[in-house]
């Protein structure tokens, strides 16, 4: 073939890609009008919808639907709802002109965890930019993101700028079917200790619902319209913003975004994020998935976040189980003798971690360098709280004022690295202010570092950063197991609210709950003791704290001892298999070879069922059962043979649980 035919086929191939490439990209966009845009999903079964409205009540502003396209019917998943942005400079919420529209930029890409119901993700999405103008001549864009089991967007400014600017209102709402049930979280009035996001979630309220608090609603929130079900949350938060909530009223099932309150920190900080260009905003994500059993596996949190700086070594980061003094004696953090204890207690159970709580700098009988001196010899990796203030609390727990100073902070971590110290807890952050948001961000990054992971308490929620920065490994944000020692009304609310937090608070990130508090502390709980237990695997965190008195734990029957021993905090895939909020849940995790199957029930009754488990790949494995006592106060153990063909048969107490344990032969 000469050189004349070859160059000819080779640009007729090119073309004929070029060609192909346009109609593969117009596959999943859609130009219904002029003003009007339309991105699918890559199974093309979910879509949004943008549309620059021209009329009488809305001029040439920008709104949105999330639709879910079905065989006979659409069903509309987010209802028209509005976009849009201001600046302390220019107005970005009316008045736009279409400038262009970008390519269909095809997503398909995976990534892996050290902390999670799964180690490897694929991350599959189409996405494409919408650039306006605004009547000066400024430049906005709408970036759009629709992934099969769920839609994103964000906000960004294009144009380069030397100036400091302020967002000074987002327009952004989400706009549900009316007669849709919801779980929700009230907002947190401000105070000394709040927002921490440690309200109780509403049960199954319908739509509309004004909250009780006029601070409005927190994030997540999770949706059901009968035939979908919804979560909507934001992601991929940076110091260059606030965290978001929910406005209090819900005129017919309208929710708009709404910034930090004012009395937030003390006051301290101001609610108007300050940016400087180009900036883009966070991720506004809305997951919708055919059951509450499918939220579990989604995870459009994590795929939203930017990955890992490649330059930041996080091979030190290590999951595990940490021993915990403090619930159960709050003044064991001054007492070194005590300390010792729970280190020799973890050593015993081949735990990796043990947490020293507030206070330890007035330790008596030894030092926290010789408590570490003493734990680095047993194996047992020490793990440290401080105080988030400076002038965002007035909280006199100790150690203060030293995370909030740059160069205190810089230091303390150094000195933690030469000792040995694996991590630290963080606590009473207090707001969601922007300046708030660029501290969380800078103890990540100086933690880093020097090989510290981090655990935050009375904090916001996961907005992705356990991605982005691996040595997250933890945050609280929710009413936990603490709260048997302060809250009257926390055991009876307690078994509702432990199925909600599965399908809502920990789907979008660890959540430290410290769980398995088999002790009745200042409230008796009303849950079973196997129902305590298994939420050692219900809920998930990269380090789980056992919340409980080590002794209490030592005289446990050997079998839950064993349970305790093994317990994984990461999986390498997990399924939901059985489940509602409010109601129970299931949950199928497998570790290796091995496989837990553990459930709790939320509902004052007994229940039977009977599930398949379609993912066993072994023929055969050995079944150990730990169920509750008819009374609930003690464990019952079997152990059997399984075949991978046998369905298994369910049985769940009143406030109860169980935990099987297959493991492979």
């Amino acid at each position: 073939m000469n050189e004349f035919n070859l160059k000819f086929r080779d640009k007729n191939l090119i073309n004929w890609y070029r060609f192909y490439s346009l109609i593969i990209s117009t596959i999943f966009i859609s130009f219904v009008s002029a003003n009007h845009w339309e991105l699918y999903s890559p199974n093309h079964k979910l879509m949004l919808s943008v549309e620059l409205n021209d009329s009488i009540y809305q001029k040439r502003n920008l709104n949105y639907r999330v639709i879910k396209i079905l065989n006979d019917s659409n069903s509309a998943i987010i209802e028209s709802s509005p976009l849009g942005i201001i600046r302390s400079d220019q107005d970005f919420s009316s008045n736009l002109t279409f400038i262009n529209v970008s390519k269909c930029r095809k997503i398909d890409d995976n990534y892996t965890m050290k902390l999670g119901r799964q180690s490897h993700f694929y991350n599959k999405a189409n996405e494409i930019t919408l650039t306006f103008k605004n009547p000066s001549g400024a430049l906005f864009q709408l970036i759009l993101r629709v992934y099969n089991n769920g839609a994103a967007f964000r906000y960004a400014f294009p144009e380069k700028s030397t100036s400091n600017l302020k967002v000074i209102d987002e327009l952004t709402g989400f706009k549900f079917q009316q007669g849709a049930k919801m779980w929700l979280q009230p907002y947190d009035k401000p105070t000394q200790y709040s927002p921490a996001y440690e309200n109780f979630y509403e049960n199954a309220i319908p739509v509309g619902n004004s909250s009780p608090n006029k601070e409005g609603w927190a994030f997540p929130v999770l949706v059901n319209t009968g035939n979908n079900w919804v979560l909507v949350s934001e992601s991929n938060l940076k110091p260059d913003y606030c965290g978001i909530h929910l406005n209090q009223s819900a005129e017919n099932g309208f929710y708009r975004v709404r910034f930090p309150e004012i009395a937030e920190a003390q006051g301290f900080g101001d609610i108007y994020p300050q940016i400087s260009l180009p900036w883009r905003s966070p991720w506004r994500f809305i997951t919708v998935t055919s059951t509450a059993q499918e939220l579990i596996e989604t995870h459009l949190v994590n795929d939203l976040a930017d990955s890992p700086d490649k330059a930041v070594d996080y091979s030190w980061v290590k999951p595990g189980r940490a021993s915990w003094s403090w619930l159960s004696d709050n003044s064991s953090t001054k007492d070194f003798e005590k300390l010792k204890e729970y280190v020799d207690f973890t050593s015993e159970m081949k735990w990796e971690y043990s947490l020293v709580d507030a206070n330890w700098d007035l330790m008596k009988g030894g030092t926290i360098e010789d408590l570490v001196k003493y734990a680095n010899q047993k194996g047992v990796g020490i793990l440290m709280w401080y105080n988030s203030g400076g002038p965002n609390n007035s909280v006199t727990e100790r150690p203060r004022d030293i995370i909030f100073d740059p160069y205190k902070r810089q230091a303390e971590f150094i000195k933690l690295n030469q000792w040995g110290v694996k991590g630290i807890k963080v606590d009473f952050w207090g707001s969601d202010k922007q300046i708030l948001i660029r501290l969380y961000h800078e103890v990540l990054c100086d933690a880093a570092k020097y090989h510290i992971m981090v655990n935050f308490h009375g904090c916001t929620i996961p907005r992705g950063w356990s991605k982005t920065f691996p040595n997250l490994i933890s945050l609280e944000a929710v009413k936990g197991e603490e709260n048997y020692l302060f809250s009257p009304n926390y055991p009876q609310n307690a078994p509702v609210q432990n199925s909600i937090l599965a399908f809502t608070r920990n789907v979008i990130g660890p959540m430290d709950y410290t769980p398995v508090g088999l002790s009745n502390f200042n409230y008796p709980h009303i849950t079973s003791m196997t129902h305590e237990l298994a939420l050692s695997i219900i809920f998930n965190c990269g380090i789980t704290h056992f919340a409980d008195n080590c002794n209490v734990y030592r005289n446990q029957p050997d079998f839950v001892l064993s349970f305790l021993k093994s317990v994984p905090t990461v999986f390498d895939e997990s399924h939901c298999v059985f489940g509602e909020p409010g109601k129970d849940i299931v949950i199928a995790a497998r570790k290796k070879f091995d496989w837990y199957l553990v459930g709790i029930n939320s509902e004052g009754k007994s229940k039977s069922f009977t599930i398949n488990l379609p993912f066993l790949k072994n023929d055969k494995y050995k079944l150990d059962e730990i169920t509750d006592s008819f009374d609930n106060k003690t464990f019952k153990y079997h152990s059997e043979r399984f075949l991978i063909l046998k369905k298994i048969n369910i049985s769940m107490n009143s406030f109860g649980g169980f935990i099987y344990h297959l493991r492979t032969e």
